[in-house]
């Protein structure tokens, strides 16, 4: 017998679905704040742990390479299974590996422990997106909901650094593992209670040959994308994304071919997902693309400690708050979706604009910059979130999140590579050809021998804002251009209004699970 307790297609949410709207972003919150909770606790761990350098860059790694890898195939599984049992399950092998985590003795324990988390949050990201689309069937609600979504995961990112410089000055470093433990247990108590069960109820065998792909397409494209700001275009990271490329080709062939596939093609024939999918890769592009700036000019640049940086990262996060909710707002008054998300690109372009004007000790125009951007980043995405998710069927709702996440995994990665080669390649150009090799390689390698040579200091930092000006062009050209393009794409789209369901139709929502 099926019993749901979810609204039907239209009504209005209640007290109950907004209540579960706030359990749902506490682990979303954590989950987004584990991508940089190490940032200051990798030092602690390295003296208490001893890893190599190998193993130092896979505990930081192994999370988001797990993540990236399993975000389609969770999706497409909690479709089949339930979105809530899925959510639920990850939220026990979160809590399970960040109690590891924290007592670990050995770095090959905490790797381990890493990647279980990277697999928890692969469950609970697209399961959250997922299961706001069919709590909140009425469009206004959903896209309100969808909004909060969006400004809880780009606050994660910026607060999980500053919280774990916090815990790790007063307490040890396995403290910043411990912060999911209450989130967890909250949502184990609560999420069987307040939230439905939905799942796709004809989804059809699940198709194992399309997991090894999809990682096989998608881990090596980002491994790749992550290692060139740092190494360069080296032959190896070319390769590995040339090979990750091709599994690609092979994925797409796959779930155009099978009985079954993981990801329907049916949901790119949707007005609107398509376009939503690419124009949320370009906007994490530009997010991600400028951290790899800013959080270096703060501390190597201005000279501030690792919190002193952190603390001040967090005024760009202020106006994000008030962002999405505005932009939801003007849509629901009758403003066209393609111009908020132009406006949303144009807006970032011209914080990209403002980065471009940086010098050495702009600390402020660098911040002001960083908030402009954020606020039209926010704005695009909160839009192109509920635009993908309102087009796609609410019976792959997890298909659909799932490849707006991972979209955004590649944006981030590949605005890191692309924005990063730029502005090293610029600062390699710009430093004096006598400076030693390692002050050409990074501006923190310059600083680490610049006592040697005196002038070094200041040429580096100048090197490295001339760089990071040049990249500040590109990325504000990009945006710009992704304003046209959102302009021409969604003019004419629009979210369909949800169809009612006939009283003898079977309901897709189970509140049992059954």
């Amino acid at each position: 017998m099926t019993n749901s307790t979810n609204p039907s297609p239209g009504t209005r949410a209640g007290r109950r679905e907004w209540t579960a709207l706030a359990v749902l972003m506490l682990p979303l919150l954590l989950v987004s704040m584990d991508v940089s909770v190490l940032y200051f606790a990798i030092p602690a761990i390295s003296a208490d742990l001893e890893p190599t350098g190998t193993q130092q860059l896979w505990i930081f790694d192994i999370y988001a390479f797990v993540l990236a890898g399993l975000l389609m195939t969770m999706g497409s599984l909690g479709d089949r299974i339930g979105r809530r049992r899925l959510l639920l399950i990850g939220a026990a092998a979160f809590g399970t590996a960040s109690l590891v985590a924290a007592y670990a003795t050995s770095a090959e324990t905490l790797i381990a422990a890493r990647a279980v988390l990277g697999i928890g949050g692969a469950t609970l990201m697209p399961s959250t997106l997922a299961l706001i689309r069919t709590m909140f069937t009425d469009p206004g609600q959903r896209a309100k909901a969808i909004s909060m979504w969006s400004g809880v995961m780009t606050a994660g990112v910026a607060l999980g650094s500053v919280l774990s410089g916090v815990l790790v000055e007063y307490f040890w470093w396995g403290s910043v593992f411990l912060v999911n433990l209450l989130a967890m247990l909250l949502l184990l108590a609560l999420g069987p209670i307040l939230l439905p069960e939905s799942r796709d109820p004809g989804p059809g065998r699940f198709d194992w040959l399309s997991v090894p792909l999809s990682m096989a397409a998608v881990l090596p494209v980002i491994y790749g994308l992550k290692e060139i700001p740092s190494e360069g275009w080296n032959v190896r990271y070319v390769v590995s994304i040339t090979v990750g490329l091709l599994f690609a080709a092979l994925f797409v062939h796959r779930q155009r071919t099978a009985a079954a596939p993981m990801i329907s093609p049916a949901l790119f024939r949707g007005r609107g997902f398509a376009p939503s999918v690419g124009l949320n890769l370009v906007a994490t592009f530009g997010m991600m693309g400028s951290a790899f700036f800013t959080t270096q000019y703060l501390q190597s640049v201005l000279g501030k400690s690792a919190l002193e940086a952190a603390l001040w990262a967090l005024l760009p996060s202020v106006p994000i708050g008030a962002a999405a909710p505005i932009a939801t707002q003007l849509v629901q008054k009758g403003a066209n979706r393609a111009y908020v998300v132009t406006a949303g690109f144009a807006i970032a372009a011209c914080g990209y604009g403002l980065l471009a004007l940086a010098d050495t000790d702009s600390m402020w125009l660098v911040l002001a910059a960083c908030g402009v951007l954020a606020v039209g980043i926010v704005t695009v995405m909160s839009q192109i979130m509920d635009l993908a998710l309102g087009t796609a069927p609410v019976e792959r709702a997890g298909s659909a999140s799932s490849l707006m996440e991972t979209g955004a995994e590649f944006g981030g990665a590949l605005g890191m590579a692309v924005l990063g080669s730029i502005g090293t390649a610029i600062y390699r150009h710009e430093m004096p050809a006598s400076a030693p090799d390692v002050a050409h390689e990074t501006l923190g390698g310059a600083l680490a021998v610049a006592d040697r040579v005196p002038g070094l200091a200041t040429a580096a930092r100048e090197a490295f804002t001339s760089g990071m000006q040049a990249a500040a062009i590109a990325g504000a050209v990009l945006l710009a251009g992704a304003a046209g393009l959102a302009a021409v794409t969604l003019r004419r789209v629009e979210v369909p209004e949800p169809a009612c369901e006939t009283p003898d139709a079977p309901s897709k929502l189970s509140a049992s699970g059954v």
